[in-house]
């Protein structure tokens, strides 16, 4: 199925569509109990079809715009007057809001789009210092770490994500019958149940397995070695794939490797050049090296990806340095 191709739909596929919506209007109701939840899952077993109108409906919900707000006690909604107490406002009702809720997913399932995350690519993004998590309506789970870009475009037999720029974490759910696959840089990364991070620099790629396995091709590169089997890694191991070295295979620490999803970030005798660029990466105040002769001072320790200031501090106190400030940067001198 190609995105934005309209496809009819039979009177029953469209009154399945409906059902569907109401069922994630209903779930999103302050009246939801275990009886709406058993009634939920009858509804599922009676007929597949129901399931795939579920799944449709659930990931567009995820997708549509304000959906949150209509539902949340018509939260976001215009206000309205009513004729009986004229020049009175009142907020619409809870029922109300997810009622509008429900039509809007219904609008956009019954469109005939085809607006889902089946045949149409999906895009999630983060700005600088920002994180984000993205649950896949396959149960996979995407991190993404600071201004980071991808693109997520679920096929039938694969499920593809493309790396635009940054770096993010995959908790892959398993499916034999439909891998995995990052798309980053001249590298592709296929794994079926895995948990691995995929970094995109400006002079490579580099992905570290944390658990289970993960395969890494290079692709549209004309040397003989391109056709090569693929490599394989191992949990723990790091890949780090450049434009002007041979790839690189080592074992990194695993607590350093996933350090930013607890905002930190951790360095082991790092140069201060190397570690001044990791924290820039976060924003806040830019951290800069006012003399090149300090670019080789080793860096060991902790720090907070969301304070430059106190990295820059700590930095200057051990090594008997100074820091200047200078509008938004941080500038460290002898």
């Amino acid at each position: 199925m190609d995105g934005g191709v309209v496809s009819f739909r039979s009177p029953q596929q469209r009154r399945i569509d409906a059902e569907a919506a109401a069922w994630i209007a209903r779930l999103q109701s302050s009246d939801r109990c275990d009886a709406t939840d058993d009634a939920l899952r009858a509804w599922l077993y009676a007929d597949g079809a129901h399931e795939e109108a579920f799944e449709r409906a659930t990931e567009i919900w995820g997708i549509l715009p304000g959906a949150a707000l209509v539902a949340a006690n018509g939260a976001g909604t215009p206000v309205t007057r009513t004729a009986a107490r004229p020049g009175r406002t009142e907020r619409p009702s809870p029922a109300w809001g997810l009622a509008l809720a429900a039509c809007l997913l219904l609008v956009v399932i019954g469109g005939g789009a085809g607006w889902w995350l089946m045949g149409r690519s999906l895009g999630y993004s983060t700005q600088l210092g920002e994180q984000k998590v993205a649950t896949l309506k396959d149960g996979t789970r995407i991190a993404l770490n600071t201004d980071t870009q991808l693109a997520i475009d679920y096929e039938e037999d694969v499920r593809r994500v493309r790396l635009d720029r940054g770096e993010a974490m995959f908790e892959v759910a398993p499916n034999p019958r439909r891998p995995f696959i990052v798309t980053a840089g001249d590298r592709t990364v296929r794994a079926v149940g895995t948990s691995f991070i995929v970094r995109r620099t400006e002079r490579g790629v580099v992905v570290t397995l944390i658990e289970g396995k993960v395969a890494i091709n290079q692709i549209g590169a004309s040397r003989p070695e391109a056709k090569d089997a693929p490599t394989l890694l191992r949990a723990g191991e790091r890949l780090t794939a450049t434009v002007d070295a041979p790839s690189l295979i080592d074992q990194p620490s695993m607590e350093a490797a996933t350090a930013w999803r607890r905002g930190q970030a951790v360095f082991t005798d790092t140069p201060l050049s190397a570690a001044v660029a990791e924290l820039n990466r976060y924003g806040g105040p830019r951290i800069a090296i006012g003399d090149p002769r300090l670019a080789s001072l080793r860096v060991s320790g902790v720090f907070a990806t969301n304070d430059t200031a106190e990295f820059a501090s700590a930095i200057a106190s051990l090594h008997g340095l100074r820091v200047q400030q200078s509008g938004s940067e941080l500038r460290i001198v002898r």
